[in-house]
Formats: structure tokens, sequence, C-alpha cells
């Protein structure tokens, strides 16, 4: 699996596809195992990495990619991974796909602007004492300083980001914990269902 994460990286970088920084995924992979989390649906393929690297932990894991091209990618990565029965994979967009099945983690690493939509979506489907993590909420350092950035759509990307970071401090159905790793990492679960 060692050659084949190391291929993933090299190709990631050739291709400019974006994937979890080594730190962060590398906390996600202690999370799971350090919860025992045994089910994990994750927003945003790319081209399997962090899919491969979460299912080696001995977990499931059902991700959802809707562009053609690295859904492919992602297939033939984990079709030449060795545990390819532990994943599947979806190509789809995420607000198109409804799932029946109830997961410990829901990975969010998809479009930052909507990461709100993504959690309103998918939270029937997280189970009572699972967690959220929500990966690159601090945008390359950008979040908190939007004024500063002169292109448009990216100032708007990032103000998004703000706003949601604002919504997580008001509302009261989520504990929000802040792990400043990678790229910023937000996890969430359930308030009153752990300890606070």
């Amino acid at each position: 699996m060692n050659d084949l994460f190391k291929d993933m990286e090299c190709y990631a970088k050739e291709a400019n596809i974006p994937i979890m920084l080594p730190d962060a995924i590398m906390y996600i992979v202690n999370f799971i195992k350090e919860n025992n989390i045994s089910s994990v649906l994750e927003i945003g393929t790319a081209i399997g990495y962090s899919t491969l690297k979460m299912a080696s932990t001995g977990a499931s894991v059902v991700s959802i990619e809707r562009d053609r091209e690295r859904y492919s990618k992602a297939l033939d990565n984990v079709n030449n991974s060795g545990i390819k029965d532990k994943i599947e994979l979806i190509n789809e967009d995420a607000f198109n796909v409804d799932l029946n099945g109830m997961f410990d983690l829901i990975l969010i690493d998809a479009a930052k602007g909507k990461n709100k939509e993504f959690i309103d979506k998918f939270k029937k489907n997280l189970n009572s004492d699972g967690y959220i993590i929500i990966d690159n909420v601090d945008f390359h350092g950008m979040v908190g300083n939007s004024r500063m950035i002169k292109s448009r759509n990216l100032r708007s990307l990032v103000r998004k980001i703000e706003r949601f970071l604002g919504y997580l401090e008001s509302q009261d159905e989520f504990v929000v914990r802040k792990v400043d790793i990678g790229d910023g990492l937000i996890i969430l679960y359930k308030r009153g269902i752990k300890d606070e």
C-alpha cells in the first residue's frame, strides 16, 4: 500500500488535484482508531487518497465524488489497493445522493462553500454518537482575512467559509472543536452525547 500512496501523492501533485495534507490525514486515521469508528461517509473522494487511508484502518468507507475523471482514477486506485471490499465509491453530485446507511464518521472535504448544506443533508445518516469532520476550514490561511483578497470569486468563497464558521458558533445542535492541523479541521459531535 505504501507504494500506491506514494504514486497517488505524485499523481496529485502533477495533476494539481488537492488531497489531504499528510498531518491532517494522519490525525484522522488516528482519530478513527482511537474512537473505534467502523463506518465512514466521505463527501469528496478526489482520487481516493483519504478514502484508502481511512479504509486501511479496517473501517468501511462510502465515498461520493461528482467529477467523472477523478472518480475513475479513484476507482483504479481502490481496485489496486487490496482493500476494495471495504470501499464503495459513488460517482454523483452528493446533493443527488440519498443514503439509508448510518455512519460513525462523516468526513466533508468537498465544495468549501457548501459545508452547511452537506451537514444539513447528511446529518440524518450520522449515528447518535458519531462525528463530523470538515477539512480546509482555514483555507490556506485566508479565512479571517477575506478583505485582503483581490479576486472577487476567491473572496466570495472565503467569506462563505467565514459565515459557515460563524454559523457553527451560533448553533446549539453540535459541540464544535477546532483542530489546528493541516489546513484546519473542525470536529462536530451531537451535544449531550459525549462529555463536553
